[in-house]
């Protein structure tokens, strides 16, 4: 197995027929972190949505990336979390203007407050990926029973997810009944049971390998695959310059009037970038320029 802090560790349950997939996140929780300085609400629901990014990646193939985000028009504005095939990571948090710090009851995000789960893989064209997303209802406080009721309903499998995160560490496990009749006639029941026995804490301090075998030791659970993951952006210099062809010259130059530049700093990771007019000339004079640019900066 993988000797790092942050790992994505699968594994079954083969007499009760039920498999898992657990998540511990360290450096690269930091890493994500770094960037911004957020309240303690805010903190934990962000390390909780990267966390479950990570898992769904380890229970659904998926070639490019998968993300989850939460979008309101109350306190928090947006919660962004995306990993990629290759296991690297990153998430931000937006809050309202005024400094209020995001709800402990998501339920409290009103109505129009949309939780959605995004899987983008590579397309035969590289500039149209095919995007699959689905919607998942905000009727549960947290984010692991919304998550919980979505893979019941649109998976019909019975399914636990229990996440946690702190300014230090995140970490998540996810459980879920194999498809058909494999497994003993209460091997789910154990399994659940024996789940419900876990605490946020306790995820957050014990290590993958140890925590399957005290959770789980009865029914004998096989490691199955281990994989370290870590933070990356996937910002650069050219699609900074895609995002100013499609704001246009005008605006472009608009933007760089007060200063004689343009500077944008990357909110995943504080990456800044520098345009100074005369690289504005460049870019604008360029055939390039026409080309399509990129539908958003990530």
């Amino acid at each position: 197995m993988t000797h790092t802090t942050d790992t994505l560790t699968r594994f079954l349950l083969p007499d009760a027929g039920v498999r898992g997939v657990h998540v511990k996140l360290q450096a690269s929780w930091r890493d994500i972190l770094a960037p911004a300085s957020y309240p303690a609400n805010a903190t934990e629901l962000l390390g909780q949505a990267s966390v479950a990014s990570a898992l769904f990646t380890g229970h659904t193939k998926v070639d490019g990336r998968l993300s989850i985000q939460l979008r309101s028009s109350t306190a928090m504005r947006t919660l962004f979390a995306e990993c990629t095939a290759a296991g690297t990571l990153r998430g931000i948090v937006q809050l309202a203007d005024g400094g209020d710090d995001a709800p402990r009851d998501l339920t409290a995000l009103g109505d129009d407050a949309l939780l959605a789960i995004t899987i983008e893989n590579p397309g035969l064209d590289p500039r149209e990926p095919q995007r699959y997303q689905s919607l998942v209802g905000l009727t549960a406080p947290s984010l692991d029973e919304a998550f919980e009721d979505y893979f019941r309903q649109s998976e019909q499998l019975p399914t636990r997810l229990l996440l946690a995160a702190d300014g230090d560490r995140a970490a998540g496990l996810l459980l879920q009944k194999l498809p058909g009749d494999q497994g003993d006639d209460d091997g789910w029941s154990r399994a659940s049971a024996l789940f419900e026995t876990l605490g946020r804490q306790e995820l957050l301090e014990v290590g993958p390998e140890d925590l399957v075998h005290r959770l789980f030791h009865e029914e004998a659970p096989e490691l199955l695959a281990q994989r370290p993951l870590r933070f990356d952006c996937s910002c650069s210099r050219e699609r900074v310059q895609g995002m100013l062809i499609s704001l246009g010259e005008t605006e472009a130059r608009a933007a760089a009037e007060p200063t004689g530049a343009v500077d944008i700093r990357c909110e995943f990771c504080g990456r800044e970038y520098h345009f100074p007019l005369t690289e504005l000339d460049i870019l604008f004079s360029e055939p390039t320029a026409t080309s399509p640019a990129p539908e958003r900066l990530q």
